[in-house]
Protein backbone atom coordinates (compact mmCIF):
# COMPACT_ATOMS: atom_id res chain seq x y z
CA UNK A 1 0.00 0.00 0.00
CA UNK A 2 1.48 3.42 -0.90
CA UNK A 3 2.63 5.63 1.45
CA UNK A 4 0.91 9.40 1.83
CA UNK A 5 4.63 10.85 0.75
CA UNK A 6 4.38 9.13 -2.68
CA UNK A 7 3.73 9.10 -5.69
CA UNK A 8 2.74 6.82 -7.76
CA UNK A 9 1.56 7.36 -11.43
CA UNK A 10 1.47 4.03 -13.82
CA UNK A 11 3.79 3.98 -16.40
CA UNK A 12 4.46 7.40 -15.99
CA UNK A 13 6.12 8.23 -12.29
CA UNK A 14 7.16 6.96 -9.07
CA UNK A 15 8.39 9.63 -6.46
CA UNK A 16 8.74 8.21 -2.92
CA UNK A 17 10.24 10.37 0.65
CA UNK A 18 12.65 8.99 2.80
CA UNK A 19 11.49 10.53 6.29
CA UNK A 20 14.11 8.98 8.48
CA UNK A 21 17.20 11.00 9.34
CA UNK A 22 18.99 9.72 11.85
CA UNK A 23 21.41 8.31 9.77
CA UNK A 24 24.82 9.87 9.50
CA UNK A 25 26.96 8.43 6.83
CA UNK A 26 24.75 7.95 4.21
CA UNK A 27 21.25 9.34 4.38
CA UNK A 28 18.29 8.93 1.31
CA UNK A 29 16.39 11.97 0.70
CA UNK A 30 14.09 11.44 -2.02
CA UNK A 31 14.02 8.38 -4.89
CA UNK A 32 12.07 7.79 -7.63
CA UNK A 33 11.34 7.07 -11.88
CA UNK A 34 10.11 9.34 -14.24
CA UNK A 35 9.18 8.77 -17.92
CA UNK A 36 9.20 12.15 -19.18
CA UNK A 37 6.77 14.29 -21.76
CA UNK A 38 8.70 16.06 -24.50
CA UNK A 39 10.57 19.36 -23.63
CA UNK A 40 10.07 18.05 -20.00
CA UNK A 41 12.45 20.81 -17.53
CA UNK A 42 13.00 21.38 -13.92
CA UNK A 43 15.34 24.57 -12.64
CA UNK A 44 16.95 26.57 -12.31
CA UNK A 45 16.94 25.48 -8.99
CA UNK A 46 19.40 24.79 -5.70
CA UNK A 47 19.41 21.22 -4.09
CA UNK A 48 20.56 20.52 -0.90
CA UNK A 49 21.53 17.63 -1.48
CA UNK A 50 23.62 15.33 -4.07
CA UNK A 51 21.04 14.16 -6.83
CA UNK A 52 21.89 11.57 -9.35
CA UNK A 53 19.88 10.30 -12.09
CA UNK A 54 20.84 7.14 -14.42
CA UNK A 55 18.97 7.52 -17.79
CA UNK A 56 17.33 4.30 -18.62
CA UNK A 57 16.25 5.88 -22.39
CA UNK A 58 16.33 9.30 -24.81
CA UNK A 59 18.11 12.31 -24.17
CA UNK A 60 18.40 15.64 -22.80
CA UNK A 61 20.72 18.24 -21.72
CA UNK A 62 22.08 19.57 -18.31
CA UNK A 63 22.83 23.04 -18.07
CA UNK A 64 25.38 23.58 -15.66
CA UNK A 65 28.35 25.71 -14.65
CA UNK A 66 27.35 28.34 -17.65
CA UNK A 67 27.74 24.90 -20.12
CA UNK A 68 25.36 22.72 -21.81
CA UNK A 69 25.73 18.59 -21.10
CA UNK A 70 23.77 16.55 -23.71
CA UNK A 71 23.37 13.36 -21.82
CA UNK A 72 21.56 10.25 -23.47
CA UNK A 73 20.67 6.75 -22.51
CA UNK A 74 23.24 4.84 -20.44
CA UNK A 75 24.49 7.70 -18.70
CA UNK A 76 24.02 9.59 -16.02
CA UNK A 77 24.50 13.40 -14.73
CA UNK A 78 25.10 14.51 -10.45
CA UNK A 79 23.97 17.67 -8.96
CA UNK A 80 26.20 18.69 -6.36
CA UNK A 81 24.62 20.25 -2.95
CA UNK A 82 24.18 24.44 -3.45
CA UNK A 83 24.64 24.10 -7.24
CA UNK A 84 22.24 25.79 -9.55
CA UNK A 85 21.27 23.62 -12.72
CA UNK A 86 18.49 23.22 -15.03
CA UNK A 87 17.93 19.92 -17.05
CA UNK A 88 15.53 18.91 -19.93
CA UNK A 89 14.57 16.79 -21.60
CA UNK A 90 14.61 16.55 -25.79
CA UNK A 91 11.49 17.25 -28.15
CA UNK A 92 11.50 14.08 -29.70
CA UNK A 93 12.94 11.80 -27.95
CA UNK A 94 12.51 12.52 -24.30
CA UNK A 95 14.41 10.90 -20.71
CA UNK A 96 12.76 8.21 -19.21
CA UNK A 97 15.26 8.12 -15.93
CA UNK A 98 15.41 6.97 -12.69
CA UNK A 99 16.94 9.14 -9.68
CA UNK A 100 18.31 9.63 -5.83
CA UNK A 101 18.60 12.10 -3.70
CA UNK A 102 20.94 11.38 -0.60
CA UNK A 103 23.92 13.14 1.31
CA UNK A 104 26.18 12.12 4.27
CA UNK A 105 29.57 12.27 5.60
CA UNK A 106 30.37 9.41 3.60
CA UNK A 107 29.00 10.69 0.24
CA UNK A 108 31.40 13.11 -0.67
CA UNK A 109 34.88 10.18 -0.70
CA UNK A 110 32.30 8.12 -2.99
CA UNK A 111 31.16 10.89 -5.70
CA UNK A 112 34.92 11.77 -5.84
CA UNK A 113 36.19 8.41 -6.33
CA UNK A 114 33.70 7.37 -9.36
CA UNK A 115 35.44 10.75 -11.19
CA UNK A 116 32.53 12.99 -10.10
CA UNK A 117 32.41 16.37 -9.38
CA UNK A 118 31.22 20.26 -9.87
CA UNK A 119 34.05 20.34 -13.12
CA UNK A 120 32.76 16.75 -14.42
CA UNK A 121 28.83 16.17 -13.65
CA UNK A 122 28.36 13.87 -16.27
CA UNK A 123 28.60 9.88 -15.91
CA UNK A 124 29.69 7.25 -17.35
CA UNK A 125 29.64 3.87 -17.20
CA UNK A 126 32.41 1.34 -17.35
CA UNK A 127 30.42 -0.64 -20.01
CA UNK A 128 26.87 -1.20 -21.24
CA UNK A 129 26.35 -3.94 -18.52
CA UNK A 130 28.16 -2.25 -15.76
CA UNK A 131 25.47 0.42 -16.38
CA UNK A 132 23.07 -1.94 -15.95
CA UNK A 133 24.32 -2.92 -12.99
CA UNK A 134 23.87 0.37 -12.06
CA UNK A 135 20.53 0.64 -13.56
CA UNK A 136 19.23 -2.41 -11.58
CA UNK A 137 20.41 -0.95 -8.16
CA UNK A 138 18.64 2.19 -8.34
CA UNK A 139 15.35 0.76 -9.67
CA UNK A 140 15.26 -1.65 -6.56
CA UNK A 141 15.46 1.39 -4.12
CA UNK A 142 12.53 2.86 -6.03
CA UNK A 143 10.41 0.03 -6.42
CA UNK A 144 10.84 -0.81 -2.80
CA UNK A 145 9.84 2.10 -0.89
CA UNK A 146 8.42 -0.45 1.44
CA UNK A 147 11.69 -2.10 3.04
CA UNK A 148 12.80 -0.79 6.41
CA UNK A 149 14.78 2.34 6.89
CA UNK A 150 18.12 0.18 7.80
CA UNK A 151 17.58 -2.06 4.82
CA UNK A 152 17.20 0.64 2.48
CA UNK A 153 20.09 2.54 3.83
CA UNK A 154 21.88 -0.43 2.98
CA UNK A 155 20.63 -0.61 -0.26
CA UNK A 156 21.76 2.94 -0.83
CA UNK A 157 25.64 1.96 0.18
CA UNK A 158 25.49 -0.74 -2.78
CA UNK A 159 24.43 1.88 -4.99
CA UNK A 160 26.90 4.11 -3.72
CA UNK A 161 29.61 0.86 -4.01
CA UNK A 162 28.23 0.60 -7.94
CA UNK A 163 29.05 4.28 -8.84
CA UNK A 164 32.21 3.82 -8.26
CA UNK A 165 32.35 0.26 -8.88
CA UNK A 166 30.76 0.55 -12.53
CA UNK A 167 32.26 4.43 -13.44
CA UNK A 168 34.30 4.96 -16.76
CA UNK A 169 36.05 7.47 -14.71
CA UNK A 170 36.97 5.78 -11.40
CA UNK A 171 39.89 6.79 -9.56
CA UNK A 172 41.85 3.58 -9.22
CA UNK A 173 42.39 2.97 -5.68
CA UNK A 174 45.28 0.88 -5.61
CA UNK A 175 47.49 4.00 -4.84
CA UNK A 176 45.48 4.68 -2.11
CA UNK A 177 45.90 1.74 0.15
CA UNK A 178 48.11 3.35 2.89
CA UNK A 179 46.54 6.51 2.97
CA UNK A 180 42.53 4.71 2.91
CA UNK A 181 44.65 2.98 6.12
CA UNK A 182 45.40 6.43 7.84
CA UNK A 183 41.65 7.80 6.95
CA UNK A 184 40.65 4.75 8.69
CA UNK A 185 42.44 5.10 11.84
CA UNK A 186 41.34 8.71 11.91
CA UNK A 187 37.51 8.22 11.73
CA UNK A 188 37.56 5.15 14.30
CA UNK A 189 39.52 7.41 16.78
CA UNK A 190 36.81 10.30 15.95
CA UNK A 191 33.78 8.27 16.18
CA UNK A 192 34.93 7.19 19.60
CA UNK A 193 36.48 10.22 21.11
CA UNK A 194 34.44 13.38 19.77
CA UNK A 195 33.15 13.94 22.90
CA UNK A 196 36.07 15.21 23.97
CA UNK A 197 37.89 18.58 23.15
CA UNK A 198 40.31 16.79 20.70
CA UNK A 199 42.66 18.52 18.68
CA UNK A 200 43.99 18.19 15.31
CA UNK A 201 47.49 17.16 16.27
CA UNK A 202 45.78 14.68 18.60
CA UNK A 203 44.20 12.73 15.52
CA UNK A 204 47.49 13.31 13.54
CA UNK A 205 49.63 11.77 16.01
CA UNK A 206 47.22 9.06 16.68
CA UNK A 207 48.04 8.14 12.76
CA UNK A 208 51.32 8.65 13.83
CA UNK A 209 51.58 11.32 10.78
CA UNK A 210 52.78 15.34 11.57
CA UNK A 211 49.47 17.76 11.54
CA UNK A 212 50.27 19.63 7.88
CA UNK A 213 50.62 15.92 6.17
CA UNK A 214 47.39 14.56 8.14
CA UNK A 215 45.72 17.81 7.07
CA UNK A 216 46.28 17.10 3.06
CA UNK A 217 45.91 13.26 3.67
CA UNK A 218 42.79 14.04 5.08
CA UNK A 219 41.41 16.61 2.60
CA UNK A 220 42.13 14.93 -0.49
CA UNK A 221 40.53 11.81 0.89
CA UNK A 222 37.10 13.14 2.66
CA UNK A 223 36.64 16.34 0.52
CA UNK A 224 37.35 18.44 3.63
CA UNK A 225 39.21 19.95 6.63
CA UNK A 226 39.76 17.45 9.17
CA UNK A 227 38.27 20.67 11.59
CA UNK A 228 35.04 20.65 9.17
CA UNK A 229 34.96 17.06 9.39
CA UNK A 230 34.84 16.88 12.87
CA UNK A 231 32.47 19.97 13.57
CA UNK A 232 29.93 18.29 10.85
CA UNK A 233 30.10 15.19 12.79
CA UNK A 234 29.58 16.27 16.57
CA UNK A 235 27.19 18.20 14.81
CA UNK A 236 25.59 15.75 13.61
CA UNK A 237 25.68 13.64 16.90
CA UNK A 238 24.15 16.55 18.16
CA UNK A 239 21.22 16.59 15.97
CA UNK A 240 20.46 12.95 16.13
CA UNK A 241 20.32 13.83 20.14
CA UNK A 242 17.78 17.03 19.86
CA UNK A 243 15.52 14.70 17.49
CA UNK A 244 15.29 12.07 19.27
CA UNK A 245 15.62 12.66 23.16
CA UNK A 246 14.58 15.04 25.53
CA UNK A 247 17.88 15.79 26.85
CA UNK A 248 18.54 19.53 27.94
CA UNK A 249 20.41 21.48 25.40
CA UNK A 250 22.62 22.04 27.81
CA UNK A 251 23.74 18.53 28.12
CA UNK A 252 24.14 17.43 24.45
CA UNK A 253 26.31 20.59 24.09
CA UNK A 254 28.95 19.43 26.43
CA UNK A 255 28.05 15.58 25.27
CA UNK A 256 29.95 16.96 21.82
CA UNK A 257 32.65 18.70 23.39
CA UNK A 258 31.39 21.97 23.96
CA UNK A 259 31.23 23.43 27.45
CA UNK A 260 29.71 26.60 26.45
CA UNK A 261 26.47 26.14 25.44
CA UNK A 262 26.31 29.55 23.26
CA UNK A 263 30.05 28.39 21.40
CA UNK A 264 28.01 25.36 20.62
CA UNK A 265 24.28 26.95 19.79
CA UNK A 266 26.55 29.12 17.18
CA UNK A 267 28.43 25.73 15.59
CA UNK A 268 25.08 24.12 14.97
CA UNK A 269 23.70 27.40 13.20
CA UNK A 270 26.44 28.09 10.95
CA UNK A 271 25.89 24.12 10.21
CA UNK A 272 21.87 23.23 10.20
CA UNK A 273 21.24 26.94 9.48
CA UNK A 274 18.78 27.40 12.77
CA UNK A 275 19.81 27.61 16.63
CA UNK A 276 19.45 23.77 18.20
CA UNK A 277 16.21 24.73 19.88
CA UNK A 278 14.39 25.80 16.79
CA UNK A 279 16.06 22.95 15.36
CA UNK A 280 14.61 20.32 18.00
CA UNK A 281 10.88 22.09 17.43
CA UNK A 282 10.71 21.34 13.86
CA UNK A 283 12.30 17.63 13.97
CA UNK A 284 11.69 16.03 17.44
CA UNK A 285 10.44 12.35 16.46
CA UNK A 286 8.88 11.35 19.83
CA UNK A 287 6.13 12.37 21.83
CA UNK A 288 6.14 14.08 25.18
CA UNK A 289 7.52 17.02 26.61
CA UNK A 290 11.13 18.61 25.50
CA UNK A 291 12.95 21.18 27.31
CA UNK A 292 12.82 25.06 26.81
CA UNK A 293 16.56 25.94 27.50
CA UNK A 294 18.85 26.49 25.01
CA UNK A 295 19.64 29.76 22.93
Amino acid sequence: MARPDDIFTENKLKFHVFQVERFVDLNLYQYGWERTDPLHSYGPHKRNHYLFHYVIAGRGTLYANEQAYPIEAGHGFLILPDQITTYVADGTDPWEYTWIEFDGLRVSESVSLAGLGADQPVYTPQNHEAGQKLRDQMLYIVNHPQDSPVRQIGQGFLFLDLLVQCSAGQRRQSQRRLRDFYMKEALSFIEQNYQRDISIEEIAAFCGLNRSYFGKLFRDSMGESPQAFLLHYRMARAAQMLKETALPIGTISAMVSYANQLHFSRAFKSVYGVAPRTYRQSHFIRKGAVDHDGI
